[in-house]
């Protein structure tokens, strides 16, 4: 992990997940590539109602009800063995991977180029570890924080989750690996696509805003946070960020590519 020049403390950098790193919401891509494997459909339960989701749709909702629908959204899980959870998450993102807009572009190149600078990078997601270590150990990512599943005695999953990812608990994972690593967090990143990674973003001293969220990029213009935009496309065809890949607001604007990559300091 690199250190930061004159400080002799390391620098980090936190990605969202779901239309973040990827252009999806994984878990509910996920679930319909669950239901569309299994012998007969996943039970709905009254605890899970439908859209299968992590989130409301659109412009989301307040962080309690997405943890509300997250915790719901697992309950489906309720009596998998989590090696058969795990090895379908495998194949789901092996196949989800070869999409030809799978990826958002701009935020795969900055975990790219974190790398190359010696960060540690750290996915931070609500979404789950059977769908996010595969994303993780392509990318050659360090650490997953996500929402953990309870497994019960009897070796199942039991359907419900330590706490979901979301939110004020994305901010709080990050300020306690910075700390738990010696990190300033002035010195560290975080990307985030979403209304609910707003804690996550001013957690650390250099934030990214991925897409056109009207709450972040309001923040955004308010204290020059780098913007990034949401651009899809295969994997394959991540490529160095650009200039033209950033847009720096407020008295930051002249530093725009240096937001996203100050990745050679």
């Amino acid at each position: 992990m690199t250190a930061v020049a004159g400080s002799g403390r390391p620098s980090l950098a936190f990605f969202d997940v779901d239309e973040t790193v990827i252009a999806e919401k994984s878990m509910i891509a996920f679930w319909e590539y669950w239901v569309a494997s299994r012998p007969a459909p996943a039970p709905v339960t009254a605890d899970a109602p439908e859209p299968p989701a992590d989130a409301p749709p659109a412009d989301a909702a307040p962080t309690r009800d997405r943890e509300a629908l997250n915790r719901a959204y697992y309950r489906r899980y309720a009596g998998v063995p989590p090696a058969v959870l795990e090895a379908s998450g495998r194949l789901w993102y092996d196949g989800y991977r070869r999409g030809g807009a799978a990826f958002v572009l701009p935020a795969v190149d900055a975990v790219a180029a974190h790398r190359a600078a010696g960060r540690e990078v750290v996915l931070v997601s609500g979404s789950m570890r059977p769908l996010l270590d595969p994303l993780a150990e392509e990318l050659g990512v360090s650490q997953v924080v996500c929402t953990e599943l309870v497994v019960g005695a009897d070796g199942m999953l039991t359907g419900e989750v330590r706490r979901p990812m979301i939110g004020e608990a994305k901010a709080e994972a990050a300020v306690r690996i910075m700390r738990e690593r010696g990190a300033d967090p002035a010195d560290c990143f975080a990307y985030g696509d979403h209304e609910s990674d707003l804690a996550l973003l001013r957690a650390v001293g250099k934030p990214v805003v991925v897409g056109d969220s009207p709450p972040l990029n309001e923040e955004a213009e308010r204290f020059g946070w780098a913007v990034v935009p949401a651009r899809r496309g295969p994997l394959r065809a991540a490529r160095a960020v650009s200039a033209g890949d950033v847009r720096a607001t407020g008295t930051l604007r002249e530093h725009s590519a240096s937001m996203v990559c100050m990745c050679s300091l």
